[in-house]
């Protein structure tokens, strides 16, 4: 974690303290990007390191997150759900918005992260701006797909011993279901980017998504032959340019 925020440690409500990274943008920009990761994973994936480093040569500064669980921060990913990921992300709004209470704030999310975005901005009028890279929508089915053949608190997920699939996980998704509905409740401006070669959250998840949004305020950028995680074909570079110039244009506006 940079000392340059100042923001000190995060804790969310179980008392487990959340890693973050921090990039400075312009001294006198007040924009600020949370970034999330999907499942599996933390903060330092590298294209969200690379979104990070996009975001800063524009002046708009960043704090990438790992969620409990996950990375360095404290808990144990068993209890990792989409449940306690938008409460730790209400964690670190609430300390960002304590420390920088006039920073404009966006949320970017990958896959589970995304889900995670789209359920806290409904309900959270903190998250001004939100980004959904490759973002899972319908939880129910990634779940199923995924996991739905293994044995949960006997199975890992994608074979890493550090990543137990847990029964909570699955009751979990199951419950979320299908969010495509609630993109209705999007209020503000959001960019969805998609690899059309993502076999892991299918690129309709996107596309049904935006079925529902607001078309006046959300923008769908699919990417041809980019994967889940960007790394082919020239994705990082695509999505992060996508993802800049939306947010240097919804905070113009």
């Amino acid at each position: 974690m940079s000392d340059e925020s100042g923001l000190g440690p995060i804790h969310n409500r179980h008392g487990e303290r959340i890693d973050h990274s921090y990039r400075p943008g312009s001294s006198d920009d007040r924009r600020l990007v949370v970034i999330g990761h999907g499942v599996t994973a933390n903060k330092d994936r590298p294209f969200l390191v690379a979104l990070a480093d996009g975001l800063a040569a524009a002046g708009i500064a960043s704090l990438r997150i790992s969620f409990s669980g996950n990375g360095e921060s404290d808990g144990r990913f068993g209890e990792s759900t989409v449940t306690k990921e938008i409460d730790d992300l209400g964690a670190v709004l609430e300390r960002v918005s304590e420390h920088w209470p006039d920073r404009c704030i966006a949320y970017a999310g990958h896959s589970m992260g995304g889900a995670v975005g789209l359920l806290r901005a409904v309900r959270d009028d903190r998250i001004g701006r939100l980004v959904s890279l490759a973002g899972m929508v319908d939880c129910a089915d990634f779940a199923r797909r995924k996991f739905g053949d293994q044995q949960p608190g006997a199975s890992f997920m994608w074979d890493k011993p550090e990543c137990p699939l847990s029964q909570a996980f699955m009751d979990d998704m199951a419950a979320h279901g299908d969010l495509a509905p609630l993109a209705a409740r999007i209020a503000v401006p959001w960019l969805l980017v998609h690899g059309d070669a993502d076999t892991v959250v299918p690129p309709d998840d996107a596309r049904r998504a935006c079925m529902h949004a607001d078309p006046e305020r959300t923008r769908l950028v699919t990417l041809d032959g980019v994967d889940h995680v960007f790394a082919s074909a020239d994705g990082t570079a695509r999505m992060v340019a996508a993802a800049v110039a939306f947010l240097a244009e919804a905070w113009s506006a």
